[in-house]
């Protein structure tokens, strides 16, 4: 890890975006190309100009569909939408939430499984200790460094993960970096 730090010193994570917009691109762009997502987002984003939960409750389904987005991605947007106007979603509270309750909260929001809401606690809320198990580029990592290019078992990559317990987002960070010198920014 150390060799990690110095091989990407000078870079890190940087929050991007209100938690709604960055959330509702989350579900833009999920199981399709990022080529394809950037338009779909640049089609949406002249569509809501203003980009808030209100906009997106007033704007006909039809019409995000006509920006690219699926029936099943206009449901999910909607539903985050209400989550944020009905205030089911604390933004004001998650300084004093856990990592957890966090997730819980997002994943109550169709669309948003924990795989997507723990990418939002890294890159948008920059929480330092998430360790997020299903994410293919860590387990990539933690294989090609750490065991010899076998992939660890669920159970023993999370105790393995615990060595850089309190830090283990910063952790998760520089290992995607060892397979990808550009930083991702969610």
């Amino acid at each position: 890890m150390a060799g990690f730090v110095e091989r990407f010193s000078g870079a890190s994570l940087v929050s991007r975006g209100e938690p709604f917009v960055t959330l509702m691109r989350s579900i833009v762009g999920q199981q399709i190309s990022i080529k394809a997502a950037d338009s779909i987002w640049s089609r949406v984003s002249a569509t809501l100009p203003e980009m808030t939960p209100a906009e997106v409750l007033a704007c006909d389904a039809d019409v995000l569909r006509a920006c690219g987005l699926s029936v099943r991605k206009v449901e999910y947007i909607g539903d985050l939408a209400r989550h944020f106007s009905s205030g089911d979603i604390h933004v004001d509270r998650w300084l004093a939430m856990s990592d957890i309750e966090i997730i819980a909260e997002l994943t109550a929001v169709r669309g948003i499984g924990v795989w997507t809401a723990e990418m939002f606690l890294i890159f948008n809320q920059l929480r330092p200790d998430v360790y997020p198990l299903d994410d293919i580029g860590l387990q990539k990592a933690v294989a090609l460094h750490y065991f010899a290019g076998e992939r660890p078992a669920r159970r023993q990559l999370a105790e393995f993960g615990e060595r850089w317990r309190p830090w283990r987002s910063v952790a998760t960070w520089y290992l995607w970096r060892s397979l990808d010198p550009v930083p991702v920014e969610y």
